[in-house]
This record gives C-alpha cells, structure tokens and sequence, in this order.
C-alpha cells in the first residue's frame, strides 16, 4: 500500500503527477522517474499519465506562496495563513 504524501498532508488529492503528450515526453518524465528513485529510500508515488483536459483552479489558488502560504523550501511549520 502507497501513500501519497506532501508534508504532513497526505492522500490521493495529494499526489504528484507528470502528465505527457508525447511518446518522447512520456519516455522521459519515465526515466526520470526512475532515476530520483534510485536515490530515493521510499518508493515515489508520481502518477505519469497521458495529458488530458486541463482546468485552471480558482484565482484564489493562483500564486499560493505570493499570498502566504507554507513554503517548502524553508521547512515553515506554521499554521497556512488565510489568504482567500
């Protein structure tokens, strides 16, 4: 069983995915999958799917570290401020 997972939040609402066009874009989101996972201990959960019709999220969910929210890269542990 796998679990998808970003931070402390985890499920399938969660996961990450690279969405292909291509034959070559799929061949390559594959090999690069496969080359993180080798330096990955757990297993890498990352959908790679054929791109279908994309839907732009609310503008509220647009720029979500300009409005405040958490940033990864800093590790931030505090609470998601509101911005909406």
């Amino acid at each position: 069983f796998l679990v998808a997972r970003q931070g402390n939040d985890v499920g399938t609402q969660y996961r990450s995915g690279i969405y292909y066009y291509t034959a070559e874009q799929e061949r390559q989101a594959r090999e690069s999958l496969a080359e993180k996972q080798r330096e990955w201990k757990e297993k890498i959960v990352t959908e790679v799917l054929p791109a279908r019709r994309f839907y732009a999220a609310e503008d509220y969910h647009q720029q979500y570290l300009e409005k405040g929210g958490q940033s990864a890269k800093k590790r931030c542990s505090d609470p998601i401020r509101c911005y909406g």
